[in-house]
């Protein structure tokens, strides 16, 4: 039996929904492999991962654009030292995990993990395949550091496969295969079901609204781009998802409210029925991204 360890860290649910994702594909289709699931920087740190997570749970909810400037200055300069630094000092006690679990392949959903691995493998410390997942859909370079030393990169599209060549990585590491995602979605899911149970009309088109989640990333944009929709257009309907962002729930619903459209608009906090709210939908608006020109 061979093990693969998938590495992500807890900023965002995307790397571990990322994580479980190709765990759930492996264990599926490769019964010859064992995986386990673990969050690198809880491991390595706990106290500074809690502090650090709810300082960005925090500036992402109150301050998106500044949030948005740390991630663009990450990408050099000092940022980029210190995250630099940072991961070489904590590789060291990734490396006790490592000798104990003994992993064939090392997978990794966030940049922190491939940091710390590709560090160790530089340094002798382990010989291990290591492959790191881009859960983004633009480049950024610290997804990037240590890249001699990881095995292969998967990516969103092309693009981003281009600017990894241009930056010295071999184009037989890099696989464009897009990010990872459940199988949930791959599955078949009766359309006329789902609109009955949420009690909406066949012949009209459905926009899925994601407000955000518990970070509320531009929470004011995000409730004047709902309002807009629910304001304008009387020939749609809506499934507004707010997750666990109780407060952007309530903007939903007071929106609702004030125009009189409960009758065509859906409101649920986190659901696992995305696949089945997809199905149906003709139009999904979600949260940005920050992007770069590549």
């Amino acid at each position: 039996m061979k093990k693969v360890l998938i590495f992500y860290a807890s900023y965002g649910g995307g790397h571990l929904n990322a994580a479980k994702s190709i765990k759930e594909y492996i264990d599926k289709n490769f019964s010859e492999y064992e995986t386990e699931i673990i969050d690198c920087m809880k491991y390595v740190n706990k106290p500074i991962e809690a502090i650090s997570t709810a300082a960005y749970r925090k500036m992402a909810k109150k301050a998106p654009w500044a949030w948005g400037k740390i991630y663009e200055d990450s990408q050099s300069g000092p940022l980029a030292h210190i995250s630099n630094r940072t991961n070489a000092i904590f590789a060291i006690k990734l490396l006790k995990l490592l000798r104990e679990k003994k992993p064939d392949y090392i997978i990794s959903t966030h940049p922190f993990g491939s940091q710390m691995c590709s560090y160790l493998k530089r340094k002798n410390k382990i010989n291990t395949k290591l492959a790191t997942i881009m859960t983004d859909f633009a480049p950024h370079d610290q997804w990037l550091v240590g890249h001699e030393n990881t095995d292969y990169f998967f990516v969103a599209n092309e693009n981003m496969k281009k600017y990894l060549v241009e930056k010295g990585i071999s184009e037989n590491k890099v696989f464009v295969t897009g990010i990872p995602i459940s199988s949930k979605f791959l599955q078949n899911y009766d359309r006329r079901k789902i609109l009955n149970e949420l009690e909406f009309e066949e012949n009209k088109k459905n926009i899925l609204f994601f407000g955000g989640g518990e970070f509320g990333l531009g929470e004011s944009h995000t409730l004047n781009a709902f309002e807009t929709l629910v304001k304008n257009f009387d020939n749609i309907q809506i499934i507004a998802i707010s997750g666990k962002n109780e407060k952007m729930k309530s903007g939903f619903e007071e929106i609702v409210k004030k125009y009189n459209k409960e009758k065509n608009i859906k409101i649920f906090s986190f659901t696992d029925k995305v696949p089945q709210l997809m199905k149906i939908s003709d139009f999904v608006v979600t949260k940005p991204r920050w992007t770069y020109n590549i």
